[in-house]
Parts: structure tokens; sequence; C-alpha cells
């Protein structure tokens, strides 16, 4: 019989970690222990009852130091869901008890994070992947196909637009702390960032025009695209049509004046994202540089006010 691969998780009780349940589940692996500081977690039960529960990290971090000196299922990987401030933390955690890391976007918060990583990488001998499923989006994979069969000289006009509501909430939980989550161009805005450089090529230039705790707005000139990108959670910047609908989040993306339809088509990308990754295929840490360079650019820019070429929405927004 194939032994199953086991998973821990770290998170257990986010928003995001049912999706990565689901993945190891789907991909016939086993959770054998969670962390997370609350115990709201009752969503286990749906998928791997047995698994073990810890709610202090210190307790966790010796569960897996006795499985692993013991020989008793150590634990081949472990799937971080924990507030972004905290992935490099419990990164190391995994790596020195000898566990391959999957984690969730941004990986880090700060590019030179990354290269702390690298080292530890090498000591261990384990990897570290992020999950960044737009990169197996359909949609996403035609246009990248698209566009490198474009003449090479092509460079694309395109609107960037992600609205997505929040409550009072957000701005007192760890997301609506910069120091915690990266701003709203971390939270919300790193897997768009990603997939554009992943499809358009490498950053010649980013502008910041505005930049509050609830939304932000500027222009990145990449290789082969100039994008204007607009990000929010403020539902007053929804439009009308949208919010007459009762809809709380608005998605576009724009080239050349072309809507690029890709809303629909995420609900197995994270399995899909699992399975890559114990295909050997998965994306590591020099894959998630760029992406995390632009926020970490983008959050320590003093915004330029509405000058040049600048997102429509961002006018009213000021």
């Amino acid at each position: 019989m194939k032994n199953l691969t086991k998973f821990g998780l770290i998170g257990a009780a986010g928003y995001i970690a049912p999706r990565h349940m689901k993945a190891i589940k789907e991909t016939g692996g086993d959770l054998i222990a969670a962390l997370d500081p609350f115990d709201s977690v009752g969503i286990i039960d749906s998928y791997f009852p047995n698994a073990a529960f810890f709610t202090e990290p210190e307790r966790f971090d010796r569960h897996m130091d006795k499985l692993r000196r013991k020989g008793e299922c150590p634990m081949d990987f472990v799937s971080i869901c924990s507030p972004n401030y905290l992935h490099d933390s419990h990164i190391r955690l995994s790596l020195r008890n000898q566990a391959n890391v999957i984690c969730e976007k941004p990986l880090v918060l700060n590019p030179w994070n990354l290269d702390a990583l690298a080292v530890i990488e090498k000591e261990t001998g384990k990897k570290i992947f992020n999950i960044l499923q737009l990169r197996h989006h359909h949609a996403v994979v035609s246009l990248k196909e698209k566009a490198q069969n474009m003449p090479k000289d092509k460079v694309y006009d395109i609107d960037l637009t992600y609205i997505t509501s929040r409550g009072a909430w957000y701005f007192y939980s760890w997301k609506g702390n910069h120091e915690k989550s990266g701003g709203i161009s971390t939270n919300i805005g790193i897997h768009f960032f990603d997939m554009l450089t992943w499809i358009f090529g490498e950053v010649k230039q980013n502008k910041v025009h505005l930049s509050k705790d609830s939304k932000a707005a500027g222009f990145l000139e990449l290789e082969r695209a100039r994008v204007r990108w607009f990000l929010s959670v403020d539902k007053r910047d929804l439009p009308k049509a949208v919010s007459n609908k009762g809809q709380a989040t608005y998605r576009s993306l724009t080239l050349d004046g072309e809507e690029f339809e890709f809303s629909g088509g995420f609900t197995d990308l994270h399995t899909y994202s699992y399975q890559n990754i114990l295909d050997g295929k998965g994306f590591g840490l020099e894959t998630v540089k760029p992406s995390i360079s632009i926020a970490y650019d983008i959050r320590n820019s003093t915004p330029g006010g509405l000058k040049g070429d600048y997102h429509p929405l961002a006018k009213s927004a000021v």
C-alpha cells in the first residue's frame, strides 16, 4: 500500500485553510497535526477528524520534533495559512523540523527574507513552495500563450481593477495593520502582480499615485505592458452596476481596451497547485521575488498624486 504524504497545517482557523485541507485530501495526503491560537476549527472534522490540534506554536514545534526523532510518521510538508507577518517564522519552524513547506501568498513581506530562507533551505535540504494559483488558471495560461505569440515589440495597455468589500473588522484585524499584512498592495494585490510579471516580464518602472489604508493605485511599466492598477476594500468604490446587484466584489482586467474574463474557474486551483508540488513542479523562492519586491516598493513609496498615467478610479478615490 502506498504511504500517504503527511502534512501539518499552521493557521487552521483562517479563511483560506479549508482550501488547503481539501487539497491535501484530494491529493491523497493525510493531515496529522494542525495549529492555530483560535480553537474554532471544527472544519477539520470534515476532512481529517484524527488530526492532532494545538493552540500554541511551542507545543506544535515539540510535537513535530518528537515525531521526527522517533521516526513516527514525521511530516513531509507543513502548509502555512497564518497571518502574513508570521510566514517567515513558521517556515523556519517547519524547515528546522525537516519538513518541506507549502505557503500561502505572500511568502514573506520583504525581499531580503527570501535570501535568508534560501540559506536555511540549503542547510536543511528541504524546499519552500508558494501557492500561486493564478498561474494554473486556464484563462491566465491562455493569455500568457497569446502574449508569447505576439510580436516581440508588442506592448499592452492594461487596466487592473480589484475591489473586494470589507467591513470595519478588517481594519481592526492584522489585515488592516501594514506591519503585519504589508498593506493592501500585498494583502489583495500580490497575486495579480505575480500574474502580470509572469506574463509580461520584469518591472521597468513602479509608481504609486494613491495609498490609503483602504485603497491604493499606481502605474507599473513592465517589459511588455503598461499597467494602471487600482485596489480597494472600500465598497463605495464598486461600480454602481455591481453594487446594485448586491455584489461585494469587482474584478476587471482590460488589455488594449478589451475585457479579459477570468472571474470563474478558481474552485480547484489549490488542489491543482498541491498536485504540481507533489509532482516536483512547484513554485519556489526565486519565482516569488518579483511580486514581493513590487509590493514592498509600493508599501514604502511616497505617493506622487494624480500625475501622469493614472487609473480612472483613482480620481474619485482621492
